[in-house]
Parts: structure tokens; sequence; C-alpha cells
């Protein structure tokens, strides 16, 4: 007991001899610390980066698997225009004739490898033995009306074309455009795609005013990620003027908000020059670390400021002696909490998912250096500026505040209290059980982004933007042609087709019937795979060398002959449904077919859909570890076992309230909320800590029992956690208004959770101290608690 006294004199006097220092340099340690700031912001450099791919690590075995088929195939980067005449008639010459055009011009698009459209669809005929390809539709200006209609009637039998490329009713189609880029620099080549894309749209809807015109795929995928980062980081400077106005309202002090606005600044440009030095590339998720900063470094601040200003308002100390004892008072406990917030951040880099790594990272070390300006800078200015207060004036009758009326309603009934409590958070724990995780990349944006709701028109009127794809081997060089392989993949196709969730199917099987057919006279009785290895080899042979050139089967045939790619479009489902079909259909070539033919499933919706879930399991780990950590924090800083393992049940509780709060709301979980606990843990901590080293301030230098210190607490730090609740709520409040989801998400079940933190640490808390105190203790009556309040005066 002597020695953890003794650790607590020596804390309280370091924090003293601390403050005294920089009170007296006040000069040097504000222009030090401007200089240090300046120097970190001037090696800042924030560079975006909106390629999917950055959501998976270099591990990331379903990465590693689509990294593979690409390499045997060609990659399917892709633009996806959709055209929707006014007449609902694709087929009328004025609109093939508009289509025909906006196709010729697609292939300007840089990087572009290949055009699918309905004119261009390379259709296969016979004539006498001889193989005709021709597009569906050339010079579509010299067509007639009954060719035209001939058109129509093989464009709605052709199933490569029907809810790939054109609708059953043939009212809407699509134009693919398939991009090979080069991978050098994503930065400049989206963008580069994406203007010229929106250029041609731009154009052709001028020019053809009658035409909807819609557009999804793999580039405005990327080009949606990386338009949704600037947007979040526009979200700092609407933060920074609410933090501004909140902190002026409840400080009530100019020079207040003018220190915290500092310490805000110095911390965001450390971390700005952080993000520099370590050469990270920003995304959506990591975008938001000017808000986090923002949010979580004012918390530091308004402890140290609420402290001093109610010091010389209630108790007239000058303003050094203020300083002097906030800074003693708040030294520990504001470095308790930034390092608790550092330990939550940094738990990210246990998941899966590299842009939170990179967001744990840079908040961790921008709440290291607020930390820092908060017990450097804020204090020095504070010193230099001419901080005044108009001292209360005494009343004879002294009329409790809110927050003593809250400690003597909590200090007469803590048992009952810590009952209902108990009862309502197991009841909303019981409620966090029945979130279902869906993780749909579509709903990463919301109805605001035009990526999201052209996708939406895409997949209701024409097409699914889900696929999964799978590469089916034969075992041996040129063994596609082999005819037993071809039945197998027949099947395959057919029962895909079959299931429920199944738009399309594009697999070689077709291509092989469809050539078949036509090297028979187009006769239907031969729309089947040739029976014969030789035959089916020819006619491959013949069909390719039929081929112009960009519209050849490299994208669905290897370099040997030896596997071939089956794409299946599906309809938007949630990540378990999507990942239960891909094993569905693993498992019935498990059963149908040999063993080399057998695959696994890929395509980024597959991988999106499975990140959810790694990184579930992944944060696992980091969470107990978190947690662990910030509880042996907690004991040592407290410097009492018992109070330390207590505090692990105000910590975890508000999450699973929270979690409790959202089956209500939305009852979904995506990959953004899976940090949620890690992070929110470190956050949270901040109202546990005050409120106990309050406690225990009361409890060791004041010699309070149980219910006075509790009420004691309620009085010296309830301002400050209210008030560090509400600018917490304002930052996650703006952040909710993110239009990606990954962000909005975790910002508002996060605003759930931090006021959940208030109630439990104003309710539970006090109480749990109050009843694991000593009974031996003297325990004064609550009617012999007010007088007992003004001691400390």
């Amino acid at each position: 007991m002597n020695a953890l006294k003794k650790a607590g004199n020596a804390t309280n006097a370091f924090a003293k001899r601390w403050a005294q220092f920089v009170i007296r340099f006040k000069w040097p340690v504000l222009l030090s610390t401007l200089i240090l700031a300046l120097g970190m912001g001037s090696k800042g450099a924030m560079e975006f980066d909106g390629d999917y791919h950055v959501f998976f690590s270099e591990s990331n075995p379903e990465l590693e698997a689509f990294d593979a088929l690409q390499e045997k195939y060609t990659k399917d980067d892709n633009v996806i225009i959709v055209l929707s005449p006014s007449n609902g008639d694709i087929f009328t010459k004025e609109n093939l004739i508009a289509i025909e055009e906006l196709t010729a011009e697609a292939w300007n698009t840089p990087y572009s490898s290949r055009v699918d459209a309905v004119t261009n669809f390379q259709h296969t005929s016979a004539q006498g033995d001889d193989l005709y390809v021709d597009d569906l539709s050339y010079e579509s200006a010299s067509k007639t009306n009954q060719e035209i209609a001939l058109i129509k009637e093989k464009a709605l039998k052709e199933p490569l074309l029907v809810n790939r490329l054109l609708n059953e009713s043939g009212s809407v189609t699509a134009i693919n455009v398939t991009v090979r880029l080069p991978g050098e620099d994503s930065a400049k080549e989206i963008p580069e795609v994406t203007t010229f894309i929106r250029k041609t749209v731009a154009d052709f809807q001028e020019k053809h005013p009658d035409f909807a015109v819609h557009s999804s795929g793999l580039v405005p995928l990327n080009t949606a990620f990386f338009e949704s980062a600037m947007r979040d980081l526009m979200l700092t400077m609407i933060m920074l003027v609410i933090v501004i106005i909140t902190t002026l309202v409840l400080t009530r002090n100019f020079f207040s908000t003018l220190a915290t606005f500092v310490v805000v600044m110095f911390s965001i440009m450390s971390a700005i020059g952080f993000v520099g030095i370590m050469g990270i590339k920003l995304t959506p998720p990591s975008s938001v670390f000017p808000t986090m900063i923002l949010t979580l470094a004012v918390a530091d601040s308004i402890h140290i400021l609420i402290t001093m200003l109610q010091k010389m308002r209630k108790d007239r100390y000058t303003k050094k002696d203020a300083l002097l004892e906030s800074m003693r008072l708040n030294f520990m406990p504001v470095f308790i909490t930034s390092l608790t917030t550092v330990i939550g951040f940094l738990t990210m880099n246990f998941g899966d998912v590299p842009p939170f790594w990179d967001l744990g990272n840079i908040t961790a070390f921008g709440m290291t250096m607020a930390f820092l300006y908060s017990t450097t800078a804020l204090p020095a200015l504070m010193a230099i500026l001419p901080v005044r207060v108009k001292a209360r004036k005494e009343e004879k009758e002294k009329k409790l505040s809110w927050y003593t009326n809250l400690g003597l309603f909590v200090a007469k009934q803590p048992a009952r209290l810590t009952i209902i409590s108990m009862v309502v958070i197991g009841g909303l724990t019981f409620l966090a059980t029945k979130n279902q995780f869906n993780d749909e990349f579509i709903n990463y944006f919301d109805e605001t982004v035009k990526f999201r709701s052209d996708t939406d028109y895409i997949s209701e009127n024409l097409t699914g933007i889900y696929n999964v794809e799978f590469s089916v081997g034969s075992g041996e060089s040129g063994g596609i042609n082999n005819p037993t392989y071809l039945k197998k993949l027949n099947e395959f196709e057919d029962w895909l087709n079959e299931q429920p969730e199944v738009i399309h199917v594009n697999a070689f099987s077709e291509v092989a019937r469809r050539v078949n057919r036509s090297m028979h006279g187009d006769e239907e009785s031969y729309y089947r795979v040739p029976n014969n290895r030789e035959e089916a080899a020819q006619y491959l042979l013949l069909y390719e060398l039929s081929l112009p050139f960009g519209l050849d089967l490299n994208n669905q045939i290897n370099v040997d002959k030896s596997e071939t790619r089956v794409t299946v479009t599906i309809e938007n489902i949630s990540s378990a449904e999507m990942i239960t079909f891909s094993k569905r259909a693993e498992r019935w070539l498990q059963s149908n077919t040999p063993q080399e033919m057998h695959a696994i499933g890929v395509s980024p919706t597959l991988m999106f859909s499975k990140l959810g879930f790694r990184q579930a399991d992944s944060m696992f780990k980091g969470n107990i570890i978190a947690l662990l950590l910030i509880s042996l924090v907690l004991m040592l800083a407290l410097r009492n076992f018992k109070l330390g393992l207590l505090s692990i049940i105000p910590n975890v509780t508000p999450v699973l309230v929270g979690f409790g709060f959202w089956a209500m709301y939305k009852a979904q979980i995506n990959t953004g909320m899976v940090i949620v606990f890690g992070m929110t843990l470190g956050i949270i901590v901040d109202d546990t800590v005050h409120f106990m080293s309050k406690f225990l301030r009361a409890r060791r230098e004041l010699g309070y029992d149980a219910r006075s210190a509790v009420i004691y607490a309620f009085e010296t730090v309830g301002k400050a956690l209210v008030t560090t609740t509400i600018v917490l709520l304002a930052g996650f409040a703006v952040l909710s208004t993110s239009s990606f989801a990954l962000n909005s998400y975790m910002a508002r079940i996060t605003v759930i959770i931090i006021v959940a933190a208030l109630v439990i640490d104003f309710i539970l808390l006090p109480s749990l101290l109050i009843l694991i105190s000593k009974k031996s203790e003297s325990i004064e009556s609550v009617k012999e608690l007010k007088p007992q309040m003004q001691l400390d005066k």
C-alpha cells in the first residue's frame, strides 16, 4: 500500500514539475512545438489510390487465386455502358446506328483491349461447308427493316447476348469495354479511363438525347472509391467548424477554443507528415484520419481546459495556479487515455484489410502527437494568453449542480441500478447476436453515388454485376477439344443455369455447340458439343481464324488450350449467399467431374464477400490482445488490481450495447464495423479513466468514503465527460454522413457506443464502485453527503 502511495505521489510530483517547466519556458516550448508541427507537415504528401485491390493484402488467398486466373487469360477490368432508348426498342435503324457509333468510339478508350456490343457480336453461320463469322449488325445505316427484324430475331435467341449485353425484351443493351491497365500508377490510369468514358458518354447523349445512359464495372468501382475518399477528406473542414463552435459554447472561453484549435491543427499536420514519410497512399477508409484525429485530440485538451476554468471560476484560483492544478490532476488520465486509444487503433493491424492498417497507424501516431501537444503547446499557450473568467458569486443557499444530483441519485441505490443495468445490457447483448454479416461492395456506396444508382439500374433492367469465375482444366495441352471434357463442361453450364441466383453463364461449351451447329448447315440437331476430338479442334481453329482482332477467345481459353474460363453472372445477393453458391458449384465439380476439372470460384465480388469474414476472424485475436493490454494499463495506472479488473465491464459493455441497438436499426454488419471493438475500446476508456481517477483521488487524498467519492467524481469530472462526449458525437456524426458505407456505418455505430459508454460510466460504473468497496468502511447516509461535498472547495 505504501508502494502504491509512493507511486501516486511520484506521478503527481512529475506532473507538477512538468507543468511548472512548461509554464516557465512557455515561449520556447510553444515555438519548439510549432517548429515540430511545421517540420512534420512539410514532409506531408497525400496521394490517393482508388484501386479495389488495395482492400486485399498480398497474402489474401482469394486475391492470389483471382490474379492467377487473370494471368492465364486476360485481365478484365471493364466499363459497361448501358443504353436505354426512349422508344423501348434497340432494334431500329436509328438506334443501331447510334450503338454502332458509340461502339466504334469506345475502342479509343485508353488501355482498351476489347469492346463487346450487340452490333459487333460475332455471329456464326454456314453456307455449304464454309463457316462465316460476321458482326451481327454492321453498316446499320444500309439495313432494310426486314434485315433489322432478322437481326433482332437472331439476337434475342443468342445465349451469349441475352441477360449479358441485351435484355430479354430487346429494350436495353450494353457496350462492354475491357481495359488492360498497366498497373504502374492507378492514380493516373483509372482517372484517364474515367475522363474519356465520361466525355464520350456526354458527347453521345448530346447527339442522341433520346438515350438514357448508365455505367458500371470495375473501373467505375475504382473511381467511386477514389471520389469517396476525396469527399470524406472534405468532411474534415465541416468537422473543424463544428468542433470550434462546440468547444466555444461548452467552455465559454475564446482563448480555450483557440488553444484547442492549435492542438488539433498541430496534431493533423504531424499526421499528414507521417503519411508522407511512410509513403502511405490514402484510400476511402484511411482518408478519414483527419476527422478521427480532430475529434479525439479535442478530448485531451477539453479535460485540461475544463478543470482549469472550473478552478478559476469556482475556487478563484489564479490562472497560473489553476493551470498547474489542472495539469497535476489530468496529466496521468490524459496519458492513459491517449495510450489506450493508441493501443486500440494499432489493433487494426491484426486485420486483413490494408486500408484499415493505414487508418490505425496514422490515427495512433496522430494521437501520440496530440498528447504531446496537449501537455506542451496547450499549457504554454494558455500561460501566454490573457485568459480571464468571471468568478461565480457566493450564494447564500448553494444550489446543487445537475452532476451532484446525479451522483446523489446513484449513491442512494447502487444495487438496484446495477441490476437494472445488467438486465438491459444482457438483453441488448442477446440482440447483438442477431446481426448478420453482409459485405456486398455495391452497398459500400449509398444511393447518392452515381456508381450505386447506375449499378442498381443495370441489375434491375439488364444483368447482374456480381459474378463468380471458374478456370476448368482438362489436364492436358489441347484437352479442351476432348469430347469428354466438353460434355462435362456442358453439364456444368446446364447445372449453373438451373441455379435460382444465376442470371447468365458464359462458357466455352456454348461456343463449341454454336460452331458445331454452323458447321452442319445450322441444323438445330447439331446444337451440341462435338463427339470427335479432331472435329472439335478443327472447328475451333476455323472459328478462331475467322474472328477479328480484339474479339478473339483469349478471354476464355488459356494459351495451350488446357483450360477454359466459366463466368457466372448472378443476382445481387448477400455475402453469405455468394459464398454458399460458390461452394455449391465447387462441390458439384468435385462430385461430377474428374480431378483435373475441379476448380475454385474466384472474382472481385467473391473476394469482397469473404473479406469481412476474414477480417472478423483476424481481428478477434487483436481485440483480445487490446482488451488485455488496456486492462493491464489501467491496473498499473490506477494502482489497483480490483479496479483495473472492474474497468473491463464499462469498457466492453458499451460495444455490446451498441451492436444490440444496431440489430434493431440495420441488423447487418460490414467490414468497416469489424474494427469498431478495438477502435472504440481505446476511445471509451477515456470516460472510465477520468471518472475512476477522480474517484481514487477523493478516496486517497481527501479520505472520502465510496459514496462521497462517487459524488465528488461527478462534480469534478462530470462536465468534462459530457463535453468530450458531445465533441466525439459531433465528429462521428459528421463522418456518418459519408456516402461510403464502410465509413458511415462505422461512424454511426460508434455514435451509439459513445453514448452508451457515457450512460454506463454515469450509472453502472459508480454503482459498482460503491458495491465493491469494503463494507467495513464507515458509510455516511446520503443526507450527510451534501455538506461533505464542500470540504474540497
